[in-house]
């Protein structure tokens, strides 16, 4: 079985994973967590929410798919959502110093500076274009988004910011660090 975002993942399970079964499940490395307590039989601690999500019942064939969202983070900032083939940007920035390929440069998307999207997010059909380079107009962005802003709004209730793991004031997230660094 294969459960990717937009890489492989490979899941060899004789007599419970069919021979060449594929998913389109999505999927994170925070699922292997989650997955593995499953798998092992042991109870999750209930004082805290998980960010991944169990998997067994895919792998097992029990389900085909399990909506559920996939955020993009820098550092205390929501950058971006992924809920089945959409993914909305609520936030666009690149690299003032990134130089794109050829044809890899998006109008709106990659951008040199910070730009908050938040109230009109772009959104991208995955399963059209991987590579996000088309923004969905209007009308389309609209009908994605009915799908993805009940997520968004029950994340931001329940979300409890926590302290990033890389260096605050590091090369990392410097530019969305806190001021003073």
């Amino acid at each position: 079985a294969v459960v990717s975002t937009q890489s492989t993942g490979i899941f060899w399970w004789p007599g419970v994973i069919a021979p060449g079964s594929i998913s389109h499940q999505l999927g994170t490395t925070m699922d292997l967590f989650v997955t593995a307590a499953a798998l092992a039989g042991l109870p999750l601690p209930s004082d805290r929410i998980y960010d991944g999500i169990n998997l067994l019942p895919v792998l097992k064939g029990e389900l085909e798919e399990i909506e559920r969202p996939v955020w993009y983070y820098r550092g205390n900032e929501m950058f971006a959502v992924r809920v089945g083939r959409y993914k909305a940007h609520y936030w666009t920035w690149s690299h003032k110093h990134y130089e794109f390929c050829p044809g890899q440069r998006v109008d709106g998307l990659t951008t040199p500076d910070q730009v908050n999207r938040t109230e009109s997010p772009l959104v991208i059909d995955l399963e059209k274009c991987a590579g996000e380079m088309f923004i969905l107009g209007s009308f389309y962005a609209e009908k994605a988004l009915r799908t993805i802003r009940p997520y968004v709004e029950e994340h931001k209730v329940n979300l409890t910011p926590g302290f990033p793991s890389l260096n605050y004031c590091g090369n990392q997230v410097k530019n969305w660090a806190p001021k003073g660094c």
